[in-house]
């Protein structure tokens, strides 16, 4: 058996709108709602054991939010991911019967990756059944034909706090083409195929400072990135997009220095560009900005949306649960909804595939 596993991320981190990600785990001793991973567990069966299976698979999802996911392998985000990356090499269906144990640990919907958790895991088990042998960097470029937001990408699969760029010039194929509806049978040779070209995207990973930990507040509500953009206006004033090209500059470097300088951090997480047109996908997120302030709440960093909401992160070196508390507090009062927190560590390895006997 194989397990592939892709860890959460958050994007944007204030200034940094679709550029700069953190891949984030559970600390060790964490005891939380969330393992806030996505794993696939992959079997390769006799053959001839799946025979009336649609493309030869067929995928069991269990886990948080798992009722939200479809068990049809031409409907499942990561088993159409898997069968767009096969059928560019000429595979039209899964080359052997297998079986896919999808366990998703990943808040969906809530500003935590979970579709790009799936897009990369699904690259991933599409490389692994059909004996691809792609790299990681060859994956990059297949994951953002399908998901074009290389900020949550990049962190998925390489890990670490990322900052990441794509040559959106270089794709003229609609997303519509690249992961066309199927009809549940393997029919896939009638469709056009579209490879991604070469290094389309660009990464880097930056340092962070490891005494920063990630505070996550995550409500209990949905709100998906297609309508999150939607707030977004067309255009922007020269003063704003100056404004956070110049904190999304110095953000990195100020993460990874040390010691920290919380007053600097605090004015670089500022943002003009998304922020301000989503406040009303978390009611009460406004106040958050104004409230929680470094001088306020000692160990505090800044705060943010995680993503495009609607969970809230704010970065932290100690008072962890004081500062969750003060968050979850001017939320209640805006939306009485339940409200879960978690502390997050950055995740050093981004995605994995291991074999298990």
């Amino acid at each position: 058996m194989k397990i592939i596993r892709v860890p959460a991320t958050s994007a944007n981190l204030g200034p940094g709108f679709d550029v700069l990600g953190l891949a984030l785990k559970s600390a060790p001793a964490a005891s939380q709602r969330f393992s806030n991973l996505l794993e696939l567990q992959i079997e390769e069966l006799c053959q001839g054991s799946l025979s009336s299976a649609p493309w030869n698979c067929e995928i069991i999802c269990e886990g948080e939010g798992s009722e939200l996911l479809s068990s049809l392998v031409h409907e499942n985000l990561v088993t159409q991911v898997a069968l767009y990356v096969l059928r560019c090499h000429g595979k039209e269906a899964f080359p052997s019967a297998t079986r896919v144990r999808l366990i998703t640990g990943i808040p969906i919907s809530r500003g935590l990756g979970s579709s790009a958790a799936a897009v990369v895991a699904g690259i991933m088990l599409g490389n692994e059944v059909g004996d691809l042998g792609l790299s990681k960097e060859r994956i990059f470029d297949y994951c953002l034909m399908v998901e074009r937001h290389p900020d949550n990408i990049a962190a998925a699969l390489f890990g670490g706090f990322i900052g990441a760029f794509m040559d959106t010039a270089r794709i003229e194929i609609p997303l519509s083409e690249v992961l066309p509806k199927l009809s549940g049978g393997t029919d896939t040779g009638i469709l056009p195929v579209h490879k991604p070209p070469l290094a389309i995207g660009s990464y880097h990973q930056y340092r962070l400072n490891p005494d920063i930990k990630a505070i996550i507040v995550i409500p209990d509500f949905h709100s998906k990135t297609v309508e999150a953009r939607s707030q977004l206006p067309h255009s922007y004033t020269r003063e704003d997009v100056i404004f956070n090209i110049q904190r999304c500059s110095l953000l990195p470097v100020l993460l990874g220095e040390t010691p920290l300088h919380a007053a600097k951090i605090s004015e670089a997480m500022r943002d003009r560009l998304h922020q301000p047109y989503r406040t009303n996908i978390v009611p009460g997120f406004g106040k958050v900005l104004l409230e929680l302030r470094y001088d306020k709440y000692p160990g505090l960093l800044g705060t943010c949306l995680s993503g495009a909401g609607p969970s809230v992160m704010a970065l932290a070196t100690q008072n962890f649960e004081m500062i969750a508390q003060a968050i979850i507090t001017i939320l209640s009062a805006a939306q009485d909804v339940r409200y879960d927190w978690q502390v997050l560590e950055l995740a050093p390895d981004g995605a994995t595939c291991n074999c298990i006997k």
